[in-house]
């Protein structure tokens, strides 16, 4: 099917059309860009650039352009939302059909080669009924667009409902991927800008993979805790290499085994005092007080009393050497258990700065179990202390060591696990690039996460998956339904291809050769083609009473070229199709009765809407999608305007191609051309202008201006039909304004000085004189208006105004 054209956006280096576009050229009084209608009538002189307009469009019909164009280009829009242009000339699917030159050339050949034939072509015949009787089965089977029905019907309902089903699968897909894009880059919240893990080439591609990847059973999501410490770690710089710490050293297992032997040890007194035996004090102050006065004094420095020389080998016997040496292996001990509770603190020194975020928490857990440990050790150094003490203030009274539990070993543990932390510290500051990437890649993918749950983007994509099945199920069905409709047209096409008759073509010229343009004498004539074996075809030639006719007129040629256009409207491959027509000045060479006759068929055969019954109802059906005619011919042009619809504004339109040197152009025809329907209408209501203006401007000056031209030729007119034996004379002039003779004079001065400059050449070099015109435009509507009242109410209404 067809579908109307528009407009023509734009012609370049096509013959006279340089480099037109429409836009700029096509527009209506209110300047707004006008549009072809059904009916379309283009007026323009000779070489104006008709016949190429139609050769542009004809090359949309046959598909190719001539070659003698150089980078030819154009392009149409049709209202179906197609184009049109030179490079899809074979793509289109709209039936145009075309009547210009070229079209006469390439089938009428005998019009320049009297030896040469007519290109036959095939109607519908009208001998084989039970062919026809199939031929509609297979129609009502089929249906039609304009009822929707049958197939055509089914293959609509389908095409409607595969439509709907691509538009929601379409506009549910373009939603997500909006939320998609957002989210992937909108500016201020999309991934793309975010300060922590986006990408300046983050698009909606990249999102997508994410999905997929968060999507995955094996995708696990990090926790607010692995959210904080991946933003930390993003903030890291590198950091120093951290040293290793210094081995512990424990002297716990030597305190231990020496605390033991020692607390636990035997002393045998050669002669003890059971009195420093029985008071461990009195003992501790005997033996300090011995420090202080063997060798140094005589008496005591407590009391004054002497001290008798054998006290002291008394003493020596009771504290021997073996209780001495125990004592000084104590306090030894002891002094040895006071360095060990010291260096606790300062065992293992960690310092989180000195290591990335990341292993806070893991130092933290350190540190709190070192504390632990060293308190528990500290808790077993103190226990062997307290021991120690005990053997010291009892120095001759062996004890029983009571034995601490060992956390020597956890307390080691504790810097091995620092060791390892440490090692790992320094080993991620030659990967802190690589962990960085990591930490932005986990943060990102955590992001898509949170946002694919946020949109329910699993429920979004089955539901999206679910629509695209209903469309790609509707595509199949529509699919079936348009190679239903395929078939079935084959179908009808092979039928009527039996019926088809190509000596009705000729049938049908001649048809229109006797009964439009009475040619009783001139026909064409179907002659059967045959091989020695089989017929094939058909070949038309052009007879006069029953002869080859040679030497045909100009006009006899353009009738049968037009009348054979016409008739071939009705071929098989046009018919019923309702085709856009382009006519190009169709009445070439013809006189004024047959070109009435051009116009009749046009309006009978083409504009006429075809009748046909439908279950005994009767229809009426378009012949055509769009006309197109164009004329240089006035006489042509006023029966255009007669055509049914040609006066409606919503039906019509017309317009004109205007040459200037080596280039057209196509615009609206002005108002003159289109609504007068003779020049003689036209030069009436110039002159009505001028009598009706009282003051001068830019506007209107023009009127004045062609004033001369426009009463000269006025009166040629106006005087040869009222003075048919004279025509427009001084005589005829002073008889038209009658006794008074001033405004016969003045109105001859105008016409012939201010037409033809007749004398005065220097009038062409002054102004125009408005008053006089005004005087004298004025007196000629007096004058028609007094002689011949009827007339003049006439002329004015033909142009449209009112009567003073």
């Amino acid at each position: 099917m067809s579908s109307p054209i528009l407009k023509i956006d734009n012609i370049k280096n096509i013959a006279v059309y340089k480099n037109f576009q429409w836009s700029n050229s096509v527009r209506d009084e209110g300047n707004n860009i006008a549009e072809f209608k059904n009916i379309n009538v283009i007026y323009g002189r000779n070489y104006s650039g008709k016949t190429t307009l139609s050769r542009i469009i004809r090359s949309a019909e046959i598909g190719v352009l001539s070659d003698k164009y150089v980078t030819p280009e154009f392009k149409f829009s049709l209202a179906d939302g197609s184009e049109i242009t030179q490079r899809s000339l074979t793509t289109h699917s709209h039936v145009i059909r075309v009547f210009n030159e070229d079209f006469v050339r390439d089938n009428l050949r005998f019009i320049t080669d009297n030896e040469q034939t007519i290109n036959s072509f095939a109607i519908l015949g009208e001998d084989n009924t039970r062919l026809e009787e199939e031929i509609e089965t297979n129609e009502i089977e089929l249906g039609s667009v304009e009822e929707k029905d049958g197939l055509i019907g089914k293959s609509i309902e389908a095409t409607e409902k595969h439509s709907r089903a691509e538009n929601a699968y379409s506009k549910k897909l373009t939603a997500l991927e909006k939320k998609l894009r957002d989210k992937a880059n909108k500016a201020g919240s999309g991934i793309k800008h975010n300060k922590n893990f986006g990408n300046a080439n983050y698009n909606l591609t990249k999102i997508k993979s994410d999905i997929q990847n968060v999507i995955k059973d094996s995708f696990s999501p990090i926790t607010d805790e692995d959210v904080v410490m991946k933003l930390s770690l993003l903030k890291e710089a590198p950091k120093e290499e951290i040293r290793e710490s210094s081995l512990f050293n424990l002297k716990y297992s030597s305190i231990l085994t020496l605390a033991k032997e020692l607390v636990e040890k035997k002393i045998q007194t050669s002669a003890p005092i059971q009195e420093l035996l029985n008071d461990s004090v009195l003992a501790a102050w005997v033996r300090l007080g011995r420090e202080q006065h063997e060798n140094k004094r005589e008496q005591c420095a407590f009391c004054g009393s002497d001290l008798p020389p054998e006290l002291w080998d008394k003493l020596d016997k009771h504290f021997n050497q073996e209780s001495e040496n125990l004592l000084t292996a104590l306090r030894a001990l002891l002094t040895t258990i006071q360095k060990e509770k010291a260096r606790l603190p300062n065992l293992l020194k960690i310092n989180n700065s000195d290591f990335y975020s990341n292993f806070h928490e893991d130092l933290d857990t350190l540190k709190e179990e070192l504390s632990k440990c060293t308190e528990s050790y500290l808790a077993t150094i103190e226990l062997i202390e307290v021991q120690v003490k005990s053997r010291m203030e009892d120095i001759f009274k062996d004890k029983v060591f009571e034995e601490p539990t060992s956390v020597e070993t956890e307390l080691n543990n504790i810097r091995l696990s620092f060791e390892e932390l440490r090692n790992k510290a320094n080993q991620s500051t030659s990967s802190l690039s690589s962990d960085q990437l990591k930490a932005r890649d986990g943060l990102r993918l955590n992001e898509v996460y949170t946002f694919i749950n946020d949109i329910s983007y699993v429920d979004e994509t089955k539901a999206i998956e679910k629509l695209k099945e209903d469309q790609a199920t509707a595509a199949r069905l529509k699919i079936g339904a348009n190679a239903e409709v395929s078939a079935k047209r084959k179908k009808i096409a092979e039928l009527k291809a039996q019926l088809k008759d190509e000596s009705k073509g000729a049938d049908q010229v001649n048809e229109y050769l006797n009964n439009f343009f009475g040619h009783q004498s001139l026909s064409l004539k179907a002659i059967e083609e045959t091989s020695p074996l089989v017929r094939t075809g058909y070949r038309f030639e052009v007879i006069r009473n029953e002869q080859k006719a040679y030497h045909l007129s100009e006009g006899e040629c353009s009738l049968i070229a037009f009348c054979y256009f016409m008739a071939k409207l009705k071929d098989i491959e046009t018919k019923g199709n309702q085709p856009i027509i382009w006519i190009d000045d169709p009445i070439s060479s013809l006189d004024a009765n047959h070109i009435f006759f051009v116009y009749s068929l046009i309006n009978a055969e083409i504009v006429t809407p075809e009748t046909y019954d439908d279950a005994d109802e009767i229809k009426e059906r378009n012949r055509f999608e769009q006309l197109f005619i164009s004329t240089h011919n006035l006489d042509f042009l006023k029966y255009l305007k007669r055509l049914p619809g040609a006066s409606n504004k919503k039906k019509s339109q017309y317009f004109i191609i205007n040459r200037t040197d080596q280039t057209s152009d196509i615009s609206l025809m002005p108002k003159y051309l289109k609504e007068y329907v003779t020049e003689f209408n036209f030069l009436f209501h110039q002159i009505h202008k001028c009598a009706a203006i009282t003051a001068i401007n830019d506007d209107n000056y023009t009127t004045f201006y062609n004033f001369g031209n426009n009463a000269r030729k006025f009166f040629e007119i106006y005087l040869y039909y009222k003075y048919p034996d004279q025509g427009m004379t001084q005589t005829t002039l002073k008889a038209f304004f009658g006794e008074e003779s001033v405004p016969a004079i003045l109105s001859d001065r105008i016409n012939n000085e201010y037409s033809h400059l007749a004398g005065v050449f220097e009038r062409g070099s002054t102004p125009i004189e408005v008053p006089e015109m005004h005087t004298a435009a004025k007196f000629i509507l007096d004058k028609i208006k007094q002689n011949d009242h009827e007339q003049y109410m006439s002329l004015v209404q033909s142009v449209g105004e009112v009567s003073a």
